[in-house]
């Protein structure tokens, strides 16, 4: 897993490559974790270059989200792929989280 951070205004924006899965989850928590606790409040998730999602994956981003939303934030899906949407879909996380198109879409909806 290949984890990129970076800012664009208040938005810290984290772009996740390769499997997002139980050998990645909690290095991925760990990176979205610290950045909480240094004050992030507003993130975007890009999952472009996620090729498989597991149930680890899953629960990650509903601790963050958890998390976040205690802490007056809010945490953003974008670029999502066929196969992550369809598991998304499934999961019902397409009601839990909001999910953009592009990443643009994600960082101007904050």
């Amino acid at each position: 897993m290949q984890i990129t951070q970076k800012q664009e205004g208040e938005v810290n924006i984290f772009s996740l490559n390769g499997r997002f899965d139980a050998h990645s989850a909690t290095e991925v928590e760990d990176k979205l974790n610290l950045a909480i606790s240094q004050g992030a409040r507003k993130l975007l998730i890009n999952l472009d270059g996620i090729e498989y999602i597991s149930s680890a994956g899953l629960r990650v981003l509903l601790a963050v989200a958890k998390k976040l939303k205690k802490e007056e934030g809010d945490i953003k899906l974008c670029s999502l792929r066929p196969y992550v949407k369809e598991v998304f879909d499934i999961a019902g996380f397409t009601q839990i989280f909001k999910i953009y198109n592009t990443y643009q879409e994600g960082v101007n909806s904050f």
